[in-house]
């Protein structure tokens, strides 16, 4: 089996459009929740999303193409082309030319399926849409479309599984790899779902939070009531150990195991043994003890039966070790991105690996004691050698994958 590595990250999110600046407001503790200006939310009770911010400044996209692709595909383009300068691979060289490319999507482009829809019901309009909707918003448009844009002509897949979907193109990315089927892949995730229909939708659910201010994402919190809706991207390169090592390449964490499970349980209701089931398999997978993670970066979506399903999944697995374990939650600060944070969460605690600084929780001002775990609500600095990324998504898709630092780092 094959050693993989990440040695690239590119992201777009509600904090910062680069990862680096994200990264630094992520140990701030920073918040990029506020009002939703992309779309109408009149007569809706959910005001605050996670917006990208000033994205038409970055050089990645013509003209012709931010009018003509879903945001969602833009994003992914965008954080594709910062993890490849990150990584320095260029766009058409050698190494990229043979890679391969899995970007995962939730919503897809939902968000230009709602504006596109709009003009059929229009009075005295023309009855007819953008000859661009069916291509612009279908979900493996983000890999293929980046694909195009980069010179990959390797592996290329789009992937849908709810909010596990980015998590889940960087476990399957690793899979190729540690396979022997390729030595590069560009993995991750892109969501743009800040449009009335997934609002409502999400809303009516019962899945978003009421709170219409910079603290409505409290994850393990007793006030918590839902998750906060966010847009953004981020993409990792992964490499296999020997090729970055001869190419010299930055080296910000080894990926060792990965799982990718269902509960079989329920369509939106999470089960904490199913999601224990997924930890379990992940640890064993990358050949650890419960006792040897030094940090969880969980899913905390903020929602009230996720939260408490994942503090009972983390209490079955890791026992009377628990207590010691931080756990953190970067949706407290992001909203939820859906694919793209699985995406983001897996770079973040890299990041967490390579700096040993651990992120807080914002917004956790009375913890639930039904989820009694050690969730963190400061910066901590801490050395962290293995660590856990959680992504859980509707329909029991669970995804996990362990981190580990790399000895040979360079910087």
């Amino acid at each position: 089996m094959k050693r993989v590595v990440i040695t690239g990250i590119g992201a777009v999110t509600p904090l910062a459009n680069n990862f680096n600046d994200s990264w630094a407001e992520i140990k701030k503790g920073s918040s990029g929740i506020g009002r939703n200006t992309r779309c109408d939310t009149s007569g809706l009770p959910w005001k605050v999303a996670g917006e990208v911010k000033g994205f038409e400044t970055l050089p990645y996209l013509t003209a012709k193409e931010r009018l003509r692709l879903d945001p969602f595909v833009q994003y992914a383009v965008a954080a594709a082309h910062m993890a490849c300068e990150d990584a320095g691979v260029l766009p058409h060289a050698g190494p990229l030319s043979k890679a391969g490319i899995i970007i995962g999507s939730s919503r897809g482009g939902i968000t230009t399926i709602e504006k596109e829809s709009r003009k059929l019901f229009r009075k005295n309009a023309p009855r007819h849409v953008s000859p661009y909707l069916m291509p612009s918003t279908t979900i493996s448009i983000a890999a293929s479309y980046t694909a195009q844009k980069l010179g990959i002509k390797g592996h290329c897949l789009g992937i849908s599984n709810a909010c596990a979907s980015g998590a889940n193109a960087i476990g399957e990315s690793f899979r190729l790899i540690r396979n022997g089927h390729t030595d590069l892949m560009l993995a991750g995730g892109a969501e743009a779902p800040l449009c009335r229909l997934c609002i409502d939708g999400y809303g009516i659910s019962g899945a978003l939070s009421k709170i219409n201010n910079a603290s409505a994402s409290r994850p393990f919190d007793r006030a918590r009531c839902g998750f906060i809706l966010a847009e953004g991207a981020a993409v990792l390169v992964l490499e296999e150990h020997e090729s970055a090592r001869k190419r010299k390449a930055p080296l910000y964490a080894e990926i060792i195991g990965y799982s990718s499970t269902t509960d079989a349980f329920h369509l939106t209701k999470p089960d904490p043994a199913g999601e224990a089931h997924a930890l379990s398999v992940a640890l064993e997978a990358a050949g650890v003890l419960p006792g040897e993670i030094d940090y969880i970066n969980a899913h905390g979506a903020s929602t009230l039966l996720g939260d408490k399903a994942e503090a009972q999944a983390i209490r079955a697995v890791f026992g009377g070790t628990s207590p010691g374990i931080p756990v953190s939650s970067v949706k407290s600060m992001t909203g939820h991105m859906l694919a793209a944070s699985g995406a983001f969460e897996a770079a973040c605690t890299s990041l967490s690996i390579r700096e040993g600084i651990i992120p807080p929780t914002l917004n956790l001002t009375d913890k639930d004691p039904e989820c009694d775990i050690n969730v963190i609500a400061e910066v901590w600095e801490k050395p962290v050698g293995i660590a856990l990324s959680n992504s859980f998504g509707f329909g029991g898709v669970n995804a996990v994958l362990v981190l580990k630092k790399c000895r040979s780092l360079v910087i």
